[in-house]
């Protein structure tokens, strides 16, 4: 079953919308902004974001922006909704990644269609990606999003699972701190390098018997292998 982010401040086209996507056999969650919509990425996978551009706090083009941005959120497929029509705004949001544009209001069945059609479009190139990365006990799956250790899988946030691909991708090679936050977190993060150790820390413990694989280097920040 599909599961749909579905961004939109007015509570009745969320419900709705929300409502014909179960009917549609989707398993569905709701945001009225981005200050929920972040942590859950970072903690849950979904299979396409409908994002709606009129948004408080944060419009829906920088949110799209800001998630195509990161490594771990950039391959989600993302259709805009938005009362505008002109042509000017369709092209900002696909030209900042947009998947698809659909005006408002629409029905639920070019909902369904639209959506329908960009996850059909969108799976060859998750196909494309069906690759492992491994290294003694610790195998990544990136079509599965899924780790395990010693055949045994772990459970990761989307943020430590875009650390570990990010490590295991180039094995031997040496990254600082600063290097893993503008791959991992993006160029506009402006959070601090403990960032990165915190989030090894937490890596490591959850990698338990296969916490050894990610090596320290002393004065510059860390490797794989």
């Amino acid at each position: 079953m599909s599961k749909i982010f579905v961004v939109e401040d007015d509570v009745n086209i969320r419900e709705l919308t929300q409502y014909a996507l179960t009917a549609a056999d989707f398993e569905t969650v709701g945001f009225e902004d981005s200050t929920n919509l972040y942590p859950t990425l970072a903690n849950e996978q979904c299979d396409l974001i409908l994002l709606d551009v009129m948004l408080p706090i944060e419009d829906g083009l920088q949110i799209l922006k800001n998630l195509k941005s990161e490594s771990a959120t950039n391959d989600i497929p993302i259709i805009m909704l938005s009362a505008k029509s002109s042509e000017i705004d369709r092209v900002r949001g696909l030209d900042l990644g947009a998947d698809d544009y659909i005006t408002k209001p629409f029905s639920p069945i070019e909902l369904l269609s639209r959506i329908k059609a960009v996850l059909r479009r969108t799976e060859p190139k998750l196909k494309l990606q069906f690759l492992q990365f491994s290294h003694e006990n610790v195998v990544l799956d990136v079509a599965k999003h899924s780790v395990f250790v010693d055949n045994k899988e772990v459970s990761l946030t989307q943020k430590e699972f875009a650390l570990l691909k990010f490590l295991l991708e180039s094995k031997g090679v040496v990254f600082s701190r600063n290097q893993i936050m503008d791959s991992v977190w993006g160029h506009d993060y402006t959070g601090e390098s403990r960032t990165v150790d915190m989030h090894i820390k937490t890596l490591r413990q959850k990698l338990g018997k296969g916490a050894d694989v990610i090596k320290t280097i002393r004065g510059i920040g860390y490797k794989v292998g």
